[in-house]
Parts: structure tokens; C-alpha cells; sequence
């Protein structure tokens, strides 16, 4: 697909290799609750929250940990009032960043995230300032298959996909949002596994970075993952393999 990130790349590895649980755990425990709070606590009525209860399950946390973040959403039980809000900024090179937050106290976060762009050579933007070079698009990750990509591909496109891309064993299929769920469906019918299933965030063109740029960039977006109100970080950057390669072994 056209703009692809590899930054996606590492964000699965790290994913792979992250110890932080209990961080995942939180994060995956607002987009559940705000999910129930939105649509109600049925997810067979709910999409979103049914997804959020899927990749809930994918990550292995337990069964109650998801049903009281349901309630709370629900109002069933009393728990603090998650916001969603983006936060648009600047990385080093120029960059575009694209922060998913949810918060329950904006000055708070909003502070944070403006600290943390600054320590990094970056800066905050106003709004709608870098949303444009973006499009929103369902992410269907898969996990290991033992299928070539040509014949994922037939599979994905057969589906109703829009693109598919393998990257160091990585399968990501793209869609259109409102095909996702279908999608997804029809994958799991051709036997394959499904690794996560969401909405997200596609570069409609990149950045070419060099190393020095390119090592700023995922120190800084590291930072910002690590941050708990901070969902999900999109860059414009496209950082050559042989330079990923290097600052993914360092």
C-alpha cells in the first residue's frame, strides 16, 4: 500500500517482545470500556466493542478484567470518564505524527505529550494540522501461515481487502473500514488466524529519513508508546531497511 510506515515493523516486534503487560493491559482496557460506553455492552450489537473484546482475548487478558471494563463503560460500575482525543505534531526531520489518546484529564496528557515532543526535536501542532496526510483504514494482522504471499494475496482481495503487505514474516491486509469486520470473517472462514484486528492510521505518502533522523524518530515514538494514554502513534517516516535493520539490532 501507498505510504506504508515501517514503523509498523517494529511496532510488531516490540509488541512481540514487550514485557510490559500490565501497560498492554491498560491500554486495551480503555478501548473496551469507552467501546461499552459508545455503543453499549453487547458485543454482538456493538462492532467495536466486540473487536476490542477479541484483541482483549488475543492478548490473553483474563475473562474478568474485560467484563468489569465493560461495566464501567456501561455505567455498571463507577470508574473514572475516559475521553478520546488527537493530538496532531511534528517529529524531527518533519515528520508528521498522529497521537490517538484517551484520557481522563486532557490538560494533564496534553502537557506530557507536549513535554515529550520537545525533549525530542519535536512539536505540537494545531489541530488538523497533519490529519490530511493520513487516511483511515481497517488493519487485519495475521498471525503465521504457512501460505506465500501471491496466495494471501487471492485470499485478501477474494475477501473484499484492498491491499496486503508481508514484511519480515508479517502479514498486514488492508481494508476499508466499514469492510473489517466482513473481511475478517471471511478470513477466518479460509482458515486462516487472525493476530488483531483494528482501525488505523495510513501514511497517504512518506518522509524519506536518514539514520541520524531516523534514530531521533523511534526514540521518540518509542516515548510516546510508552506514554498509558496514548493509544496508538502514526508517522509519516519512511526509513530505509538497511538503516531499520541497524537501529532494530542496537
Amino acid at each position: 500500500m501507498s505510504g506504508h510506515s515501517k514503523w509498523a515493523t517494529i511496532k510488531h516486534k516490540k509488541a512481540a517482545a514487550d514485557s510490559k503487560r500490565g501497560r498492554i493491559f491498560t491500554k486495551i482496557i480503555k478501548e473496551v470500556t469507552i467501546a461499552a460506553r459508545l455503543g453499549g455492552g453487547d458485543p454482538d450489537t456493538n462492532p467495536r466493542l466486540r473487536m476490542a473484546v477479541q484483541n482483549a482475548k488475543s492478548a490473553n487478558m483474563p475473562a474478568d478484567n474485560i467484563k468489569r471494563a465493560i461495566m464501567k463503560g456501561t455505567g455498571e460500575l463507577p470508574g473514572q470518564v475516559i475521553e478520546e482525543v488527537v493530538y496532531e505534531g511534528y517529529g524531527p526531520g518533519g515528520v508528521a505524527l498522529y497521537l490517538e489518546v484517551m484520557t481522563d484529564n486532557k490538560n494533564r496528557t496534553v502537557a506530557e505529550i507536549r513535554h515529550i515532543l520537545s525533549k525530542h526535536n519535536g512539536n505540537l501542532g494545531a489541530s488538523n494540522s497533519v490529519a490530511w496526510k493520513f487516511d483511515r483504514k481497517g488493519l487485519i494482522t495475521l498471525k503465521n501461515t504457512e501460505l506465500n504471499e501471491d496466495q494471501l494475496m487471492e485470499i485478501a482481495l477474494e475477501a473484499g481487502a484492498e491491499d496486503l503487505k508481508v514484511d519480515n514474516g508479517i502479514c498486514d491486509i488492508y481494508t476499508d473500514v466499514a469492510d473489517l469486520e466482513m473481511v475478517k470473517d471471511v478470513l477466518v472462514e479460509k482458515g486462516l488466524e487472525i493476530e488483531s484486528a483494528a482501525i488505523t492510521m495510513v501514511p497517504n505518502a512518506t518522509v524519506p529519513v536518514d539514520e541520524k533522523h531516523a534514530e531521533q524518530i523511534l526514540k521518540l515514538m518509542d516515548k510516546l508508546e510508552d506514554h498509558d494514554d496514548i493509544q496508538n502513534v502514526y508517522a509519516d517516516c519512511d526509513i530505509p531497511d538497511d538503516i531499520l535493520e541497524k537501529l532494530a539490532e542496537e
